[in-house]
């Protein structure tokens, strides 16, 4: 992948992309808390390798567990522009991501973001995700009343069994919410935690998983057939 700036008002940031040689599905991958798309590097290049254009812009480090509104605002802005920049007028993208990163592209889908009563965030949806892949999925964010009825795009949603930061229960709530209108595709993997999605996770964390490689690459070639559809 080669990495390339873009501008944000006054502000610069990176993004990395690979621009398919023909036209292809395009990917928009949106990186957890920690920022750096290379942290998930095998899903990333069998994306590549199925032909995909990808496109995952980089973001600082989240300095708390719980964002902030101008955290979620600057990420959400970003990834819509990193697609003016790198898809065709009228093309569609899938949304591919994890925890924070995931509950984002809900967001850009059309659900409202709320982080408490009143405390509405304000995400302008993006019309060009018409299919979202969704890693550990932190869905606290919706669960004001009908903060998920305009999402109508298919989902897959994939959970580790021993996932404390982003639970199951997280993962299986969006798929009962969104029951009466759409069907939730959730995986679920015993024994993966939270970081077991990534191939760089966290310091000082403890790998649940005995053969993470194989999940790694199990996982990442089932988001490739979702995506290509």
């Amino acid at each position: 992948m080669q990495t390339q700036t873009l501008q944000d008002g006054t502000e610069s940031f990176k993004v990395s992309v690979h621009e398919a040689e023909r036209i292809s599905p395009v990917v928009l991958f949106a990186v957890g808390a920690g920022g750096q798309p290379e942290r998930h590097a095998t899903l990333l290049n069998a994306l590549a390798e199925s032909g995909c254009t990808v496109i995952a812009p980089h973001f600082e480090r989240l300095a708390s567990p719980v964002p902030s509104e101008a955290d979620l605002t600057l990420r959400a802005r970003r990834l819509s522009l990193a697609l003016d920049a790198f898809v065709q007028p009228g093309a569609t993208a899938a949304g591919v991501g994890h925890s924070i990163g995931a509950a984002t592209l809900v967001a850009l889908a059309g659900a409202q973001m709320w982080l408490g009563p009143g405390r509405r965030v304000n995400i302008a949806p993006d019309s060009r995700l018409t299919r979202l892949a969704l890693l550990a999925p932190a869905t606290g964010f919706f669960q004001a009343p009908g903060a998920l009825d305009a999402v109508r795009v298919p989902i897959l949603a994939w959970a580790g069994s021993e996932d404390g930061i982003t639970p199951p229960a997280q993962t299986e709530w969006l798929a009962h919410a969104m029951r009466d209108w759409q069907t939730v595709d959730v995986r679920v993997t015993a024994g993966a935690g939270h970081f077991s999605f990534m191939d760089l996770p966290p310091p000082q964390t403890t790998e649940p998983l005995p053969n993470k490689q194989a999940f790694l690459r199990e996982y990442s070639s089932e988001v490739c057939k979702f995506v290509v559809g």
